[in-house]
């Protein structure tokens, strides 16, 4: 009788998210009675069998360095026996199975400079994009924004303000939205607001005339004859100024310091809780670049959070609330002005998606 083949490992595909669970998750998994918030920053969940474990969540940046990742790996063996984790929103959380280490733990984290909070109806880590740090296509930066944006709004991090329900803000360069800026409460998109300068002189030599106009998801972009040489035309009225075709092709450059800036979005989500997902719709169509801090955005998205918490109810979500009260209400709230922009004329235009796995029965 032939023996039986040993378990071949591979190095195909990521390891079971298995290994990597505390002790006390895979003991309980699918057996959690609720959970509960004791302090800002702190969620507590309880099993059926009344085991507890509680995840300590900090504010952290999006890039980070290997000292900082150090830092995390060194507390994280200190105090829940090596395990954490990052949310999608980029916060990591410590999992913490002794109640005793919860205070040692925070106390560390603050004299690191890293805030515990953003639990719960509280605003949490902004995710965003790389910006001017690295992409070549980004109208902002990123990392400049976001932090402008959340030194201002850190009482709604740590607990200090409250909010109706959790607010989720996002950051994308560009519209290309490498963050979550179609599915958040609140968020920032760089914009673009001229075609591409092509240089004739050297796209022959830098570019695939075929591959650049195949790039542009809206046909804007046609092969053209330029002085005697090949090269492409842009039919303006059809550019939405993603920059796809300066991806592959750097003799069309998008980047331009007079018009490039910011617009902000309101009254998306992910979850299906008391409503299915919601698309984000413009709010402000544009804000200027100004760094370093940025004060137009940051004193914009502050007037949209202090009028969500005075007048949503509880648990209500940004869009929720603009739902309920209407979109000519919402503006004369916000003080924000109506504008042609707004208008939402795009054939492929976010009503016409499904955007949840519920479906209607007849």
């Amino acid at each position: 009788m032939a023996a039986t083949p040993a378990k071949r490992k591979t190095d195909i595909g990521p390891p079971h998210y298995e290994q990597f669970l505390p002790p006390v998750i895979k003991e309980n998994f699918g057996k959690w009675k609720y959970h509960e918030i004791p302090r800002p920053g702190v969620l507590m969940h309880v099993a059926e069998s009344g085991d507890k474990l509680w995840s300590v969540r900090a504010a952290t940046p999006r890039l980070m360095s290997i000292e900082t990742i150090r830092t995390f790996a060194d507390l994280a063996d200190k105090y829940c026996g090596g395990h954490l984790r990052f949310t999608s929103r980029n916060n990591v959380e410590f999992l913490v199975s002794e109640e005793s280490n919860i205070d040692p733990l925070i106390a560390d984290l603050k004299k690191e400079n890293f805030p515990v909070g953003g639990m719960g109806a509280s605003i949490t880590n902004i995710v965003h994009t790389q910006g001017w740090v690295h992409c070549h296509s980004a109208a902002s930066d990123a990392s400049g924004v976001v932090k402008s944006v959340m030194d201002d709004l850190f009482p709604y991090f740590d607990g200090s303000q409250t909010l109706p329900a959790k607010l989720r803000i996002a950051f994308a360069c560009c519209l290309n939205m490498c963050g979550a800026v179609h599915c958040s409460d609140i968020a920032i998109l760089g914009v673009h607001r001229r075609a591409p300068e092509i240089n004739h002189d050297v796209i022959g030599a830098q570019c695939e005339i075929p591959s650049t106009v195949s790039a542009c998801p809206t046909g804007a972009i046609r092969p053209a004859n330029v002085d005697g040489h090949e090269s492409v035309e842009v039919i303006e009225e059809r550019c939405m100024f993603c920059a796809n075709c300066y991806t592959v092709c750097p003799a069309m450059t998008l980047n331009d310091p007079e018009n490039d800036g910011l617009s902000i979005w309101v009254g998306g989500k992910v979850s299906n809780a008391r409503h299915e997902p919601m698309f984000s719709k413009l709010a402000i169509p544009f804000l200027p670049n100004n760094p370093p801090r940025w004060p137009e955005t940051v004193a914009a998205v502050r007037n949209l959070v202090e009028v969500y918490a005075a007048n949503a109810k509880k648990y209500e979500r940004m869009g929720e609330w603009i739902e309920r009260i209407g979109w000519p209400q919402f503006f004369d709230l916000t003080g924000i002005e109506f504008t042609k922009y707004h208008i939402d004329d795009f054939k492929h235009a976010g009503e016409t998606f499904k955007r949840s796995l519920h479906f209607k029965q007849s």
